[in-house]
């Protein structure tokens, strides 16, 4: 019943938060809940023990007591992805799959390597001497784009077909390259006997990310077969339910990567189910169901995002080294997308202007809060948490509500559709 009671709380304060951004902030919906919950959560610290001491301690206790990791990567996670991945066009991905590729692996990479590189060498001016291997752990778990954000926040944002596909596939798809990574530094940081061995961490990709993509398929297809049988919006309602609840299980069970089978069988549903198991009004009805769930979910995670606040006492503390992170970060985008676009893509067709969107459009979020919070107990856990969580709010606030600006100031000839 406690957890009852936690998701009880949360969903009041969700669609107070975002009636009250409807009537008076007109901000995207995601954002607008976040902001008011960031104030709350600073209005609790500077009055709340002494206005309303009983309301403060009980709202300090519900987020002490939420897994936040737990819930969104365990859980959360597997919901929004399915959705987002349900309303995306496989052909549009087809169009632009190396460039997708590339920025969902060697760009990630490559940007953690540089974020902890930078890191590593600035932070000591500030007065902290980071050891490289927490700086690296911060590089990967800050890399890549945050799935839930991007396709969350580019629905509302008008960019350019070709640039929203890009940033939706790679935020899509480097989840799995992200975990990995961020799974063998931290074995790396923690665990003295773990042999970083090449043989090791291919072995750990390839059951990870290789073994995500070929459960999500499999799951795509049979749930697609199954509703071509029967054809009844209800009963393929509950098949894709069943397909993301116990889809996490058998991940749990196989040790693969849960997003990226979510993502696979998303996309094989959305696409291959939609054109060949069901009727105009399942698609209607399916679509609308998990649109709903997707809005439900992003509103209590963005809820929640903005009371993590709550958690970080100190961070008034590195505000300085934070927007120093948020330089870093931004710039190792930069980097890691004109690389391997000179490099690998071998494209000159992407102009200045493009670039500038994939940049600013690269924007982080829960995951990487998420990814900070399942670290062990460390002296460096709770600076790379205050840190993690001022980039996180600089991107989802300033970049999310000016990416569109951005997109129509620097490419004007280009049309801007809403997206999928």
């Amino acid at each position: 019943m406690e957890l009852y009671y936690t998701f009880s709380i949360l969903i009041v304060l969700a669609s107070f938060f975002a009636y009250l951004n409807l009537r008076f902030l007109k901000l995207p919906g995601t954002i607008g809940i976040m902001i008011i919950a960031m104030f709350v959560s600073v209005a609790a610290r500077l009055v709340g023990e002494s206005f309303f001491p009983i309301l403060t301690h009980k709202l300090f206790d519900l987020i002490g007591t939420f897994d936040f990791n737990e819930v969104l990567m365990g859980a959360m996670l597997n919901f929004l992805l399915f959705a987002g991945a349900l309303h995306v066009n496989v052909s549009d991905l087809k169009e632009q799959k190396f460039a997708i590729l590339t920025y969902a692996t060697v760009s990630v990479v490559l940007s953690a390597f540089i974020i902890s590189g930078l890191l590593y060498y600035i932070a000591p001016y500030f007065g902290i001497e980071i050891p490289y291997i927490f700086c690296l752990l911060f590089g990967t778990l800050i890399s890549p784009t945050d799935p839930i954000v991007v396709l969350g926040i580019l629905k509302e944002a008008r960019v350019p077909k070709s640039i929203e596909t890009k940033i939706a596939g790679e935020a899509l798809f480097n989840d799995g390259v992200a975990v990995v990574m961020f799974a063998v530094v931290l074995k790396l940081a923690t665990d003295p006997t773990f042999n970083p061995t090449f043989g090791n961490i291919s072995w750990l990709f390839l059951e990870e990310a290789g073994g995500g993509i070929l459960l999500g398929l499999v799951l795509g297809y049979f749930a697609s077969r199954t509703m071509q049988k029967i054809d009844d919006y209800k009963v393929s309602v509950l098949i894709t339910l069943s397909i993301v609840m116990g889809g996490f299980l058998l991940t749990t069970v196989t040790h693969v990567s849960s997003p990226l089978a979510m993502v696979i069988a998303g996309l094989f549903i959305g696409n291959y189910g939609k054109k060949h198991a069901m009727s105009a009004t399942t698609q209607d009805y399916l679509g609308k169901f998990w649109e709903l769930i997707d809005e439900i979910l992003n509103a209590i995670l963005f809820l929640f995002m903005g009371f993590e606040l709550l958690l970080l006492p100190n961070i008034q503390d590195q505000l300085f080294l934070g927007a120093v992170a948020i330089l870093i970060v931004l710039n190792s985008r930069l980097l890691s997308i004109l690389i391997p676009l000179r490099s690998i893509l071998r494209k000159n067709t992407y102009s200045k202007g493009s670039i500038y969107v994939m940049v600013w459009g690269g924007i982080r979020g829960g995951v990487s809060i998420a990814l900070v919070l399942s670290m062990p107990v460390s002296e460096w856990k709770d600076l790379l948490l205050e840190i993690t969580y001022i980039v996180v709010f600089f991107s989802i606030v300033v970049q999310g509500l000016t990416v569109g600006k951005v997109a129509k100031k620097h490419l004007p000839q280009e049309p801007s559709t809403p997206a999928h």
